[in-house]
């Protein structure tokens, strides 16, 4: 393990736990972990589930980074897991609540328990659910570049389509979710 002084480069450590080196890969997760709490909690309101949706990425990195190829940013393939892990969270979240007697989660926040924050990624969730429901494809895309901060080039690359396309896309999920939120709030 690199000392604090004399950091491994990240594209190091991405190749070395590709090549099974598990050494390279409890440090490179160590590493990717804060980042991964960070766009987790874009999505979800508290910082314990942001945690539990980036552990989940995290095991899912730790499972699959030899399917990384390298065709596009290591950042971008992390960050389309962690908005994966997140969303796949909030679901699971949401399924908890109507078990366990709630008919569903309130459509708005509760402003006396709820931070504005966190209600409005409540906000943003439901908004992004209800996209999800309608138009699909415009989704991964979407989150990319919105939540996850991408660029263009870098979302055409992972998405597999032209960068017309993905700014198309874009374009109609920001329209979708400017109306759905100004409804919410």
């Amino acid at each position: 393990m690199s000392s604090f002084a004399d950091p491994v480069p990240l594209s190091e450590l991405v190749e070395r736990a590709r090549s099974g080196d598990r050494d390279a890969l409890e440090e490179l997760l160590g590493v990717i972990r804060p980042l991964l709490v960070r766009r987790c909690s874009r999505f979800l309101p508290h910082l314990d589930d942001a945690e539990e949706a980036a552990q989940d990425a995290l095991v899912a990195i730790a499972r699959n980074i030899g399917d990384f190829t390298g065709s596009g940013s290591f950042e971008g393939w992390i960050t389309v897991i962690a908005s994966n892990s997140a969303r796949m969270t909030y679901r699971r979240l949401r399924r908890r609540a109507a078990e366990n007697g709630a008919a569903e989660l309130p459509e708005t926040a509760d402003p006396r328990t709820t931070s504005v924050m966190a209600g409005t990624r409540l906000d943003v969730m439901e908004a992004l659910s209800e996209l999800e429901r309608s138009k699909p494809q415009v989704v991964e895309p979407f989150v990319l570049r919105d939540l996850g901060s991408l660029p263009y080039e870098e979302i055409a690359a992972i998405t597999g389509t032209s960068l017309a396309t993905v700014r198309d896309r874009i374009h109609v999920a920001r329209k979708f979710m400017r109306s759905a939120l100004r409804t919410r709030l």
